[in-house]
């Protein structure tokens, strides 16, 4: 069986999905702005689901949105329950999602590195 397109894979791609569009379209709470669901975890009883967010809010307010979305998770499993047919609606935690702005990073120090090597060398004149 090709381990790829296992259950625990489409219920999980499923989960984030309509997280995704319920946090956008049905979720009212201020703090839970613009942010993506990248991915979700699922273990392997449904019990459980990592759900891992990026947001363009900024670290400066990473702590309301993880409020915003810990007092919002019981609102999301109900909802999440209606629109998916798993025998267990899997408890929701959230977890940042620090993949991009650590490629960002990244991505600046290549530039800078890319940058300092192009620069032509200074000869020392005699």
């Amino acid at each position: 069986m090709n381990k790829s397109f296992s259950r625990k894979d489409r219920v999980s791609e499923q989960i984030r999905r309509e997280l995704a569009d319920l946090i956008r379209t049905e979720l009212k709470d201020p703090r839970v702005g613009m942010i993506s669901i990248t991915d979700v975890e699922v273990t392997a009883d449904y019990a459980h689901a990592k759900v891992f967010f990026s947001t363009l809010a900024g670290s400066e307010n990473l702590p309301a949105v993880m409020t915003g979305l810990q007092k919002a998770s019981g609102f999301l499993r109900r909802e999440l329950g209606k629109r998916i047919s798993i025998h267990m609606t899997p408890q929701l935690h959230f977890v940042f999602d620090q993949s991009l702005e650590r490629g960002a990073e990244l991505s600046k120090l290549i530039q800078v590195a890319v940058a300092i090597s192009e620069a032509p060398d200074p000869t020392p004149e005699d």
